[in-house]
């Protein structure tokens, strides 16, 4: 069996209202879903969701081969960029890439991912979340009901700019998910918009007001430094990682003991949060893979010991693409069709006429200027 070419095509997530995080916000509520398909010669496909515009850059490194070899085609594909670097795009490409060579090797034996890695059981722990900056605090209540209703009892909440605010909002929320537990666990995530000093003084006028489960991101990915002080400074877990590219970006986070919840980028692969789970496992912390569109990475968590709870962002597929899974019991129950159980329709996804764009100059993957430039504790981005 050799991998012989390649598919490209995009789909949307329509979310039905504004998306984004302190960074930005995408008004129109549609967002891009990049879809890879890996061909073989005997007819079997793999399908990765996900950013993957430097594909040609790496897939010299997959033709010909025999996609069983995942991990080592893997390993091949950075080692085909090495002079140049892994990192940013290149490793979503490499991500998504492996993401399909796992689908499509699952696929080839007969079953679910989960099942292949050596899972036991199919339910996945999970905690609700939205990219939900954009909603006023009625919409907000209202969005998390739908989770409540679905017997979530954890979610993570997106602000930053004041903790006077984000106290609100986050004891809503716990009371709209105070249904399923006396308890809730809440988190959250400011994507990376403090200074070290503004972090501190945040965290501490929240903790006054509300028993925080983690805080996400709080500053910049690589700040290992900073992460230290805080996860020193406050009592809520420091969660980080999603943006990290590649095992070395790791270390000095293990090494100064700047992390208490490993976190994984869903898009850079199963490979990677495999990887990074064991790194993780062997410092004695939990790991948790961030959210994306039809959750592939939970099959990969399923068979991790050291999985805490994989972020769901969105109950409903992407258009064009059905999915063997339900979100279900504060979680993700999958299925039994073979690989991700995914399903593409392309040819409804040609006729779509709907198009989203991440890269918005207004959206949330672009930084705004005086972010991580604060020193109080109600200083606005």
């Amino acid at each position: 069996m050799k991998i012989t070419g390649y598919r490209s095509l995009t789909t949307v997530c329509d979310w039905g209202r504004p998306v984004g995080d302190i960074n930005g916000i995408i008004e129109n509520g549609v967002t891009d879903v990049p879809v890879l398909i890996i061909e073989t010669d005997e007819g079997v496909s793999g399908i990765g969701l996900g950013g993957h515009s430097d594909i040609e850059r790496v897939f010299p490194a997959l033709e010909g081969e025999d996609p069983r070899a995942v991990t080592a085609l893997y390993d091949r594909m950075q080692g085909y960029v090495f002079k140049t670097g892994h990192c940013g795009s290149v490793f979503g490409a490499i991500g998504v890439a492996d993401m399909a060579l796992w689908d499509l090797k699952a696929k080839l034996a007969g079953e679910p991912l989960w099942r292949l890695l050596g899972a036991r059981d199919r339910f996945v722990p999970g905690y609700a979340s939205g990219l939900d900056y954009a909603l006023d605090d009625q919409a907000l209540v209202a969005y998390y009901g739908q989770w409540a209703e679905r017997g979530f009892s954890s979610a993570k909440i997106k602000g930053g700019s004041d903790p006077s605010s984000d106290i609100i909002r986050l004891k809503a929320v716990r009371d709209v998910l105070s249904v399923n537990a006396p308890r809730p666990s809440m988190m959250l995530d400011v994507n990376e918009s403090w200074s070290r000093k503004e972090a501190v003084r945040y965290m501490r006028a929240i903790e006054d007001q509300i028993d925080l489960t983690w805080i996400e991101e709080p500053m910049r990915r690589w700040d290992a430094d900073g992460h230290a002080v805080l996860t020193g400074a406050c009592r809520a877990a420091i969660a980080t990682g999603e943006n990290l590219t590649g095992l070395e970006q790791y270390r000095p986070f293990f090494d100064k003991n700047a992390v208490d919840i490993v976190q994984a980028g869903s898009c850079w692969g199963i490979t990677h949060f495999l990887r990074v789970a064991n790194w993780a496992h062997a410092h004695d912390l939990p790991v948790s893979p961030v959210g994306y569109n039809a959750n592939p990475v939970a099959h990969a968590a399923a068979a991790v010991p050291n999985h805490i709870a994989c972020e769901i962002q969105n109950i409903a597929p992407p258009f064009g693409i059905s999915v063997d899974q339900q979100i279900a019991d504060g979680g993700i129950i999958l299925g039994d069709k073979p690989g991700f159980g995914f399903e593409v329709d392309e040819v409804a996804i040609s006729r779509r006429q709907l198009n989203g764009v991440w890269a918005d100059k207004a959206g949330p993957h672009v930084r705004t200027a005086r972010a991580g430039l604060g020193t109080g504790a109600k200083t606005k981005v």
